[in-house]
Formats: structure tokens, sequence, C-alpha cells
């Protein structure tokens, strides 16, 4: 267990396989290989063992939470839901299970269990952060006025008041002060953790994007490194399932119309992969599907989830340059929402197709459609048609197709966003 907990898994695999050589029916072997090989791709594997060892121990709270985990990660709610309350039959108050099944509920869209399971939670753990901080998400995400967000405002301030570890529920307290028209305090919350941590690169872009400082061009790689390997455990949960986020499936859709019958013949690269939401949607067009992003953490979840050929963790721009001629498509599913300025990308994006190759991404909407790029309160930016359709022209691309789509929600209301497609010319 020290090993698992140090993140040496083939040590502690070895070890718990010892034990199990030795006793067969050790419980807790079972039970923390089985996290162990969820942990390495081996879902399945992970499933049959936890259920061995529930069946030695068949009331072990911690090991029906785990297996419920292992469910809710590979997209199995309802599988979930039923493990975290046989989890809390054996435990009532096992606050793990109990805001894991808040969870499992939000995601399948049933809010008022959702909000009461949550209410138990601070019920029976009021000190208990996580429980603050997912509240104050299920608030925001499905805010139906402002009280909703006054209430998620609060209970991310809260969340870091029990726990000043917890940075997300500080940047989400600023995000939400700033939806609230509430812009000064929200960039002194941005300006009082940049003084304790001066050289975080989350507060610097986040007081940037509130209007505290100057705007950079795009989003500085630390800055993305660091939201994103300290999002990528919750990323799929929360943005898939709790914020309806659709863009791998509408640019797929689009990328279809363009693209010739799937026959696995294409070379194909998810720019900015993310946890792979792409890959089953193109893995049919691809003889070679490449994922890069520049957060380990989510290529970690990527590769648990398969479907790729290949994994690189780099940087975007640096990445096309270096790699010229080498693919037919190259789809980035919102991800140049992290850069202001899309010339360069955009010029190396051409660089990496091959002739008659096809680009295609997704941005958030500027209202102003003749504007050039905004940068938000939520640390992204926006981008105006006109301003995407010079670029692409003057790197070279034709037959540009831009359109309008909703791409997720974010405090209850849809994100305007547009759906590129392009093709180098031969």
């Amino acid at each position: 267990m020290n090993a698992h907990q140090a993140d040496d898994l083939d040590t502690a695999e070895r070890l718990y396989r010892e034990v199990l050589e030795l006793h067969a029916a050790q419980p807790d072997a079972l039970h923390y290989l089985g996290v162990l090989c969820h942990q390495q791709g081996r879902s399945d594997e992970g499933v049959e063992l936890i259920r061995t060892a529930l069946k030695i121990t068949p009331r072990h709270p911690d090991a029906h939470n785990n297996l419920g985990n292992i469910h809710k990660e590979c997209g199995r709610p309802a599988e979930a839901e039923a493990c975290y309350r046989r989890a809390l039959e054996c435990a009532s108050e096992h606050h793990n299970a109990q805001g894991n099944l808040a969870v499992v509920l939000e995601a399948q869209d049933r809010l008022d269990e959702a909000f009461e399971a949550y209410g138990t939670l601070l019920q029976q753990a009021p000190d208990d952060a996580r429980g603050h901080y997912l509240l104050g998400l299920f608030l925001r995400n499905h805010a139906q006025n402002m009280e909703h967000l006054e209430q998620s405002a609060e209970c991310f301030r809260r969340a870091f008041e029990v726990d000043s570890r917890n940075l997300r529920a500080l940047e989400a307290l600023g995000v939400t002060l700033y939806a609230l028209k509430r812009h000064d305090e929200a960039r002194q919350v941005y300006r009082d953790w940049l003084a304790r941590e001066p050289e975080n690169p989350v507060p610097r872009h986040m007081l940037a994007a509130c209007g505290g400082a100057d705007a950079p061009s795009r989003a500085d790689d630390d800055y993305v490194r660091e939201l994103f390997d300290g999002f990528a455990d919750s990323f799929d949960e929360q943005l898939l399932k709790n914020l309806d986020y659709r863009a791998p499936q509408v640019l797929a859709a689009a990328l279809e119309g363009v693209l010739p019958a799937a026959h696995g013949g294409l070379d194909v690269l998810d720019a900015g992969c993310g946890t792979g939401l792409c890959a089953p949607l193109m893995r049919a067009h691809a003889r070679h599907l490449v994922g890069v992003d520049l957060s380990g953490g989510m290529v970690d979840k990527a590769r648990l989830r398969g479907g790729y050929d290949a994994l690189e963790v780099a940087e975007l721009t640096s990445y096309l340059q270096a790699h010229p001629d080498a693919y037919d498509l190259v789809l980035s599913a919102d991800t140049l929402v992290y850069f202001g300025r899309l010339e360069e990308v955009l010029a190396a994006a051409h660089a990496a197709l091959r002739p008659d190759g096809w680009l295609g991404f997704t941005l958030e909407a500027m209202a102003d459609e003749s504007g050039e790029l905004e940068i938000t309160p939520s640390g992204r930016y926006r981008h105006g048609r006109g301003y995407v359709e010079r670029v692409l022209a003057s790197s070279g691309f034709g037959d540009v197709r831009i359109q309008a789509d909703a791409l997720r929600r974010e405090a209850g209301q849809a994100v305007a966003g547009w759906v590129v497609l392009a093709q180098r010319q031969p």
C-alpha cells in the first residue's frame, strides 16, 4: 500500500500478487489490486477483483465505494449509484460515498435527488471542503437565477476556508463573482491569491481575464498545464456529464460531411486530445490516430480510455511545426479557446497537413462578429468570425466552412461557439 500511495504501481502490483500467492482470499489485497488495475487501464479486471473481495467481506464500504468509482469513471452511472448506495447501507456516514452518490445522480440529470444528496453530505460533514466545492459547482452549473450564483459563491468561499489547499474552489469563486458582476471582488480574489503564490500561473492568468492586468495574446503554457493537470480526474464528470459538453460530437458530425466514408485510411492528429473524448468518434477514419496534449494528467486519462495509436505530451504549435506534411486530418475540440492570436497555430496546422487534408476545430464565439478576439472571465478566449476567416485565408486554407453551434452550458446558459472546417489546398 505504501508503494501504491507513492504511485509506484509496478512495485505495488507485484507485492499485492505476492500476498495473494500466500493467501488467495486476502480481501484487502484483492480490493486494492482491483483499484490499481483500473488505474492502469484494466478496468474489467479491477471490477472482478473487487467483486471477489466483496464476496469475502460483503459489508466493506470502501470496497463498494471504489467499485462505484470504477463504474463512474467508465461511464456507468447507474451501476455506480448502486455501489454507492450499498456503501452507505454499510456505513451511513461514509462521506466519500455520499458525495459520489450526489455526483452520479447529477450526471443522470436527477437534479432534485442530487441536491438532496449534497445537502445530506454537508449535514453529516459541515466542514467537508469537497462537499462545499461540489455543491458550489452544482448550483453554478444549473443556476436558474442570480440567487443560485450567490449561493454558489458562498459554497466556494466556504470550501476554501475549510481547506486552503483547495485552489480550484478559489478559482471557481473568482469566476462566479465575475458572473455576478462583482468584478472588483473577483479581481481581489486573484490578487490575494497571487500575493500568496507569486509564481502560480493560474491567478496571474485569471487576474488578466478579469481585466486586472494586461491580457496575454494566448494562455501561458504553465497555466494550461496547471489547470488541466488539476482537472484531469474530474474532467469527464464535470464537463461532459454536468455541462452538456458536446464539442467533440459537434465537430465529428461536421467532419463527417467532408471526409470520405470511414475506411481507416487517414493519418489523424487529435490536437489537444484531453482525456480522449474524440478517439472513439474518429477511430473508424484513422489508419494512425495520434493524440497530443500539454497536460500529462490528461494524456494519462486518454491512455486509460484507449483508442489511440500514440499519445504525446507536448505544446501544440511546436508539435505541429515538428511534423510537416504528416497528417490527412487535424482536429481540435475546445483547445484553441486557450489561444488568443491564432496566426501561428493555424499556420503550423497548415504545414502539418498534406495537400487536400482537413483541419477542424471549435472556438467560442464573440457576439460582435466583426471583432477579433477577447479574453473572458473564464480564462478562455472568444473569437470573431471574420477574424477566423482572415487568419485561415492568410495561412493558405481554402473551402472554409464556419457554422454556429452551442458547445456546452456555463452558469446555466448555453455557450455560443464556432465549428470551423478548412482544407489545405493541393
